[in-house]
């Protein structure tokens, strides 16, 4: 109760066909499975990147603590190049 038959099913079927033809069908399920294929390309792709050891930046990465002891220490460098 409350499902949906197998008849009822071939009777939507049917009534689709009819509407819109079965060549227009065959495009819109072939556009369909070439947008499925190309996400996966894509998801597929994007996964492998992650996982290469490629730098996305010209510059290496540093924690926020490290920095600032860099910072200081360019700071310490450029106050006894001033004094000396």
């Amino acid at each position: 109760m409350g499902g949906i038959s197998i008849w009822q099913l071939l009777i939507i079927v049917v009534i689709v066909v009819l509407l819109f033809g079965t060549k227009k069908l065959r495009g819109i399920g072939g556009d369909l499975g070439s947008a499925v294929k190309g996400f996966k390309k894509a998801m597929s792709d994007e996964d492998a990147s992650a996982k290469s050891t490629e730098k996305d930046a010209d510059f290496d990465t540093k924690s926020i603590d490290q920095a600032k002891v860099d910072a200081a220490a360019e700071a310490e460098a450029k106050k006894e190049k001033e004094q000396g």
